[in-house]
């Protein structure tokens, strides 16, 4: 059901790309997820989820565009699905395969997203969800978690040790198993975002996608999304696929570099992609190297002041791990690696209010709240208007 039985690794969904497909494609019909029936692996009596799962927000950012000097930057803005995360995407799918094998209590592990994804949708059509999260996990997380009714376990561990129980968790108990990585599906539900794009565009595509990268699911999903939408010859490219990574948690990008992949102890802030050994590194490496991209690698410190910076640049408020992408944008501008007639998506995979703690740390240096009492208020703002500046 999950891995090969062969060599155990990753399986993947393959589709008979032909030309009839495409014309139903381009007929969709419907919104969110229901549009994109036809490049899924549900049966068709498969029912909906009643919650929009998609049609998120494409931005053009001509801010973001005359900083960094690229022709054109745009934000994909996925924290705006119904747990906040991208991760709805591959839970939608998941949650609807698991109906279709008559399984009503699904187990997953994760920093907090792909678990709160999975309970918000698992809550909407009545399947019991059991998580397992690392303890150190973000507390609104846990929170949003507690909120839709799922069981949680807090390891005392790591995101790979909470893994690896799910899965023991799976083959004693007979539950169906939604991680990242193990259960191919998932990457069916994250390339529909390739297909969002291309939509959105016109059936154009840019030529570089940034995606903050932890386990590799998300960026071997759209990836995958962007190929089958050129072999069904729907869009003309493929974008060079850009693998956003934290420098304390950069097993992808040390694999591009070396042909191998290897563990690492992965201590980043950003949760979300804090990943000691990707569980779909191989992929994920493999759909970056066919598109001709590759890694850019950020601090923790480069990825704190991205929050701010895409807030006030494009007015999109993004968790640590979603603004890694922004931070990989400027770096990328910075060191010259992507040319500047270029056009530049960036892929909002988590909103801010996810990990509001980080939030406060990223602007602790640039401002802060004006103490103010009633008799004195109006005259602070009396000076700030005059000068710019607060006493």
């Amino acid at each position: 059901m999950y891995g090969c039985p062969s060599c155990g690794k990753n399986l993947e969904v393959v589709f008979d790309l032909t030309k009839p497909l495409a014309r139903r494609v381009r007929a969709r019909r419907g919104c969110g997820l229901d549009r994109w029936r036809d490049v899924l692996p549900l049966r068709a009596d498969t029912p909906s989820i009643p919650l929009l799962i998609g049609d998120t927000p494409l931005y053009d950012s001509a801010a973001l565009a005359k900083d960094t000097g690229f022709r054109r930057v745009m934000v994909k803005d996925d924290g705006r699905l119904p747990s906040a995360s991208f991760k709805d995407r591959a839970s939608s799918v998941a949650i609807l395969r698991a109906l279709n094998l008559n399984r009503r209590r699904v187990v997953a592990a994760s920093t907090g997203n792909a678990a709160a994804s999975l309970a918000c949708l698992s809550a909407a059509v009545g399947v019991r969800t059991l998580i397992f999260v690392p303890a150190a996990a973000p507390e609104a997380k846990i929170a949003q978690l507690l909120v839709f009714g799922a069981t949680v376990f807090a390891v005392d561990g790591t995101y790979d040790d909470a893994f690896d129980l799910s899965v023991k968790a799976t083959e004693t108990f007979g539950l169906y198993n939604r991680n990242t990585g193990l259960n191919p599906f998932t990457r069916e539900g994250k390339k529909i975002c390739a297909y969002e794009i291309a939509e959105q565009m016109g059936w154009n595509v840019p030529e570089y996608v940034i995606v903050a990268t932890g386990d590799g699911n998300i960026i071997s999903g759209v990836a995958k999304g962007f190929f089958e939408l050129k072999t069904l010859g729907l869009t003309r490219r493929v974008p060079r696929m850009i693998a956003a990574q934290s420098t304390r948690s950069n097993a992808i990008a040390r694999a591009l570099k070396t042909g191998r992949l290897r563990p690492v102890r992965a201590t980043t802030v950003a949760d979300s992609i804090s990943v000691d050994l990707p569980r779909d590194g191989d992929l994920a490496v493999d759909y970056i190297r066919r598109s001709d991209g590759f890694a850019v690698e950020v601090t923790d410190a480069e990825i704190l002041a991205a929050i701010p910076y895409l807030a006030r640049k494009a007015g999109v408020f993004a968790e640590p791990a979603a603004a890694c992408a922004a931070a990989a944008l400027r770096r990328a501008a910075r060191d010259r690696c992507i040319p500047r007639t270029a056009s530049v998506l960036c892929l909002v995979s988590g909103n801010g209010l996810k990990d509001v703690k980080s939030a406060k740390t990223s602007i602790e240096k640039l401002s802060r709240p004006v103490p103010v009492n009633r008799k004195s208020a109006l005259k602070h703002v009396e000076i700030f208007l005059k000068t710019g500046k607060t006493p």
